[in-house]
């Protein structure tokens, strides 16, 4: 399965491959040896269009599908899956307010995010509240003019840098999800702290932290998702996320085949090379299949969540399989590798870490099963009450 662009399209997709050779293969490896974000290239990343991708025209995007964004978030993840998981989330963040926001909210936001002069990221995850959604805890209060936001929001990606947060919070606790909305909130503004981002392996480029909020006011005009619509709005999110998260894992772990390819055909051993071994060879094989096998499934959940259709069962499934898909076939990679995979001058430590990471973000991979599970068992009982 392919995903057809449009001329346009395909210009934007090389120039993200060419920024990704360019700037971010020779750089990525130190930003994890320092341990830190890489603003500087989230902001060249954001003058080169990136930023403003799903921002229509008319605002000074580019105004792309959602299938280009897969694409792209699979191609940078070749040379770094924390970057590329870091921009894509910049540049949702962008698109949520070009599509949602008001206009003045919009007019006044945007150009900042375009020239990544401000970074953006979705407030979801809190202490307490991972992948259930429903038991957010941070409350938002009505007041006059707006409201008053107290809570605290934890494993959030860009938080280390990010000025501007889209938010979900609980405005009425008895009414459960019915009650979760979503605001933009300018972190710059007071009644916002950033809690020091987390050093996790591998995955420092993402910038993972948290943010608490203290007696925050937020004008009505910035109340982006009403309630009931948040919690909507927050599964639509992660079903796009899942899926962006598995085109990811595929350019990962192809970019690992494709370097084992190449070190078992120049690696001398026995008379050969390493490539001569039938067994070898038949491993990265093996792994090929396995990536395209991933691929088709990611693409399949792409053109769910771009046609607008119900993604929750195709993000499960291509999540829950490329994030298995990477932990497997980057492991076999390195063995064909020997111990020269675990030198620094190679990605696949870090790919390896990534691949972890993956199995995480945007729910567990236990997550994706259950929710693959309940739609089987849905069927069942549907099934049985209607007899043939």
């Amino acid at each position: 399965m392919e995903l057809p662009l449009t001329r346009p399209e395909e210009d934007m997709l090389t120039r993200a491959v060419e920024f990704a050779r360019n700037e971010v293969a020779p750089r990525a490896q130190g930003w994890e040896d320092e341990r830190r974000q890489p603003i500087k290239a989230l902001r060249a990343a954001s003058l080169a269009g990136f930023a403003g991708l799903e921002v229509p025209e008319s605002l000074g995007g580019f105004g792309g599908r959602f299938r280009l964004k897969a694409r792209i978030a699979e191609e940078i993840a070749r040379d770094c899956f924390a970057f590329s998981f870091s921009l894509i989330n910049h540049m949702g963040l962008a698109g949520k307010i070009a599509r949602d926001a008001p206009a003045e909210i919009a007019r006044k936001y945007l150009p900042e995010m375009l020239a990544g002069e401000a970074i953006g990221c979705t407030a979801l995850t809190e202490p307490d509240a991972g992948s259930d959604f429903a038991a957010i805890a941070t409350l938002a209060k009505k007041v006059d003019g707006g409201w008053v936001i107290n809570g605290e929001k934890a494993w959030i990606t860009n938080a280390a840098n990010a000025n501007l947060m889209f938010l979900y919070a609980q405005t009425d606790p008895a009414a459960g999800w019915r009650g979760v909305a979503g605001f933009l909130i300018d972190a710059r503004e007071d009644g916002v702290s950033r809690v020091p981002p987390f050093e996790i392996m591998g995955g420092h480029a993402i910038g993972v932290g948290g943010f608490k909020l203290e007696d925050h006011f937020v004008p009505d005009i910035r109340m982006m998702s009403a309630p009931g619509d948040g919690f909507k709005a927050a599964m639509a999110g992660v079903n796009a996320a899942r899926t962006y998260v598995a085109t990811m894992c595929c350019g990962m772990t192809e970019a690992a085949v494709d370097l084992a390819v190449k070190y078992a055909s120049e690696r001398a051993a026995f008379g050969g090379h390493i490539a001569d071994f039938q067994g070898l060879r038949w491993r990265l094989a093996d792994a090929q299949t396995e990536v395209e096998a991933a691929r088709l499934l990611a693409y399949r959940a792409t053109l769910a969540v771009e046609e607008g259709a119900n993604a929750e069962l195709p993000a499960a499934h291509a999540k829950k399989y490329a994030a298995r898909m990477a932990d497997e076939q980057l492991s076999r990679c390195m063995q064909v590798m020997g111990a020269a995979g675990l030198r620094r001058e190679y990605p696949l430590g870090r790919q390896i870490a990534c691949a972890r990471i993956a199995n995480y973000v945007d729910g567990t991979t236990e997550i994706q099963n259950e929710r693959i599970a309940r739609a089987l068992f849905k069927k069942e009982n549907s099934t049985k009450g209607n007899p043939q």
